[in-house]
Order: structure tokens, then C-alpha cells, then sequence
């Protein structure tokens, strides 16, 4: 019996540390870890070579519906959806797999990271609460995050219709400019 709280623990830490890598806070440590607060900000500070950051974790449900983080959140679920439902990942393991999938796949394209650990945490936890549900677009079918018991007809997402202003918001970075080549 010894020997499997030894090895549920490990597993435990092994857990933490892969979350802490990931940009995990402090908060969904203590809320997914079984581990106490000490251990879990020792092993903070291991990984990471800092205190954990303090604060309070977003709590909004109208992020996730602004046009961009929808459609991040929205790829992110349906991934995790994946690896719980049709992989049969438990909870965690799914959610980790998930984020890191999400993570390749915004490398793949060249895109920027909209979606944080702990904001995709946050998702998950409101779908759990019955906060959120997915709605498929009319037009190109796909399912993306919708308020909890919105109607579900003719809905259509944000990559079918676009806001107008949708990502003329940001500075556009200039283009790469000539350097000054030592000689």
C-alpha cells in the first residue's frame, strides 16, 4: 500500500511539473495537485527559478465569445474533446495532451498564442459547470464555444462572419527591417 501513495505521488509531481512548464498558475495547481501549497510552491520555484505569480485567475465568460479567443478556445475543446472522449485520456492527461496539440498546431501555422494554460483550464472548468456548450456553425459545420443554452440555430461563427473590425485591433509589427551588419 506504501508503495502506490509513493507512486501517486510521483505521478502527482510529475503532473505539477508538466502543468508548471506549461504556464500553469499557482491556483489550478493547488485545485488539480494533490500535493500541500509548500510542496507545490517549492517545486514552483524549481521549475520555473521564480515565485509563482500572484493574483486572482480570470473569471469571464465573454472572453471566450470575443471573435478571436473563440476561435482559439473553440480549437482547443475540440481537441480536448478528442483526447477524453475518443481516446480515452482521463481528465488531466487529456487536458495536458490538449493544450500541447494546440500549442503544435499555432507553431505549425505561424500563429499567435491567444489561449493560456490557465485561461484553457478555466474553459474546461466552465464547461463542467454547465456555463458553456458548443454550437455547430450553419455554414461550415464546425463546433465552437457558445453561452450555456443559447439557441443553437443559425449560428454561425466568427470565421464564416467575421466581426469588422476583426484583427485590425493590434498594431500591425513592421516588416523585417534592414539590420546594420557589424564589420
Amino acid at each position: 500500500m506504501q508503495d502506490k501513495s509513493l507512486l501517486d505521488e510521483m505521478l502527482q509531481v510529475q503532473t505539477a511539473i508538466e502543468l508548471i512548464e506549461l504556464g500553469a498558475r499557482l491556483q489550478v495547481l493547488e485545485t488539480e495537485i494533490s500535493l500541500s501549497r509548500g510542496r507545490l510552491i517549492r517545486l514552483y520555484k524549481e521549475v520555473r527559478g521564480i515565485s509563482p505569480p500572484k493574483g486572482l485567475l480570470p473569471f469571464s465568460t465573454d472572453w471566450f465569445m470575443t471573435w478571436l479567443p473563440n476561435i482559439h478556445a473553440s480549437l482547443f475543446y475540440n481537441i480536448y474533446l478528442q483526447m477524453t472522449e475518443q481516446h480515452g485520456c482521463e481528465r488531466m492527461e487529456g487536458f495536458v495532451r490538449a493544450f500541447r496539440l494546440y500549442l503544435e498546431q499555432l507553431e505549425l501555422e505561424g500563429g499567435e498564442q491567444v489561449l493560456g494554460l490557465t485561461r484553457a483550464w478555466t474553459l474546461i472548468r466552465f464547461f463542467e459547470s454547465d456555463m458553456f456548450q458548443l454550437s455547430a456553425c450553419t455554414q461550415c459545420e464546425l463546433n465552437f464555444v457558445a453561452h450555456a443554452h443559447a439557441p443553437r440555430q443559425d449560428f454561425v461563427c466568427g470565421i464564416c462572419q467575421p466581426p469588422s473590425r476583426a484583427g485590425k485591433t493590434r498594431k500591425r509589427m513592421p516588416r523585417k527591417q534592414a539590420t546594420m551588419v557589424d564589420v
